[in-house]
């Protein structure tokens, strides 16, 4: 067997990456979903005794698909303030936005937009109801920019955004997320989330987990304050369903 030698010859590929350090040609090594460019090797093989340089790597193009490529695009141009023509005015701090992108992702934006409202005048949206952490995760999702820490730490704040401006994807994941850790710490939480936002499931595991599993023993005293207080509506559910699962 003839030696083999190995040549490289610089080229650049191109492709998505989340949270990377990645290189953009006006600002370099910014966090964030980019387009990444950046420089790798194409290695080659050749025999000595001449012929056509063979890759030693299987043809292969990584190609996003067209929404992904939207996406990420408009993720870009919101963390450089490209063409941002609203602000959200949050509890404590301003974020600026495409007013395109909220519209496409949720009517009642697209409803403030479309109309000679208030939002359209003033070209601002006030959402003082959540912090500016919150918000910022928020309009992540809505660039589907949205990372699994951000989410887990404003999840709730996301769950009152995703009913109040009607996003069902962003409500659907936060469902999902809360039933996963249902416990007896943030039991009585929960069970009033669930009612507040019209989640069957979520109170029916709340609600099972207190009569079922007993765990209404364990937060007597807190549950006990909590009827005190609690929609009349949801105090009926409950003792309805002791009924049921007692006699």
């Amino acid at each position: 067997m003839s030696r083999l030698d190995v040549k490289t010859e610089g080229r650049f590929v191109q492709w998505e990456v989340g949270y990377l350090e990645c290189y953009t040609e006006s600002n370099p090594f910014i966090t964030g979903i980019w387009r990444w460019y950046c420089p790798t090797l194409l290695f080659s093989t050749f025999q000595n005794s001449g012929g056509d340089p063979v890759s030693i790597w299987t043809s292969y193009t990584m190609k996003l698909s067209p929404e992904q490529a939207t996406s990420s695009g408009f993720a870009c141009m919101l963390q450089e303030g490209i063409l941002t023509d609203i602000a959200i005015n949050t509890a404590d701090g301003s974020i600026r936005v495409h007013s395109a992108v909220l519209a496409a992702r949720s009517p009642v934006f697209r409803s403030m937009f479309s109309h000679n409202l208030k939002e359209k005048q003033l070209s601002a949206v006030d959402i003082s109801d959540m912090s500016f952490d919150e918000c910022q995760a928020f309009v992540n999702y809505m660039y589907d920019n949205l990372h699994e820490k951000e989410f887990t730490a404003h999840r709730l704040a996301l769950l009152g955004a995703a009913d109040k401006y009607d996003v069902p994807g962003l409500k659907v994941i936060c469902l999902d997320s809360l039933l996963q850790d249902i416990e007896t710490e943030n039991l009585i939480e929960r069970l009033e989330v669930a009612h507040l936002y019209q989640l069957s499931e979520l109170k029916r595991s709340c609600i099972r987990l207190l009569v079922d599993f007993r765990k209404l023993y364990e937060i007597h005293d807190d549950f006990n304050e909590f009827i005190k207080t609690a929609d009349k509506d949801l105090v009926v559910e409950i003792l309805q369903y002791v009924y049921e699962e007692t006699f």
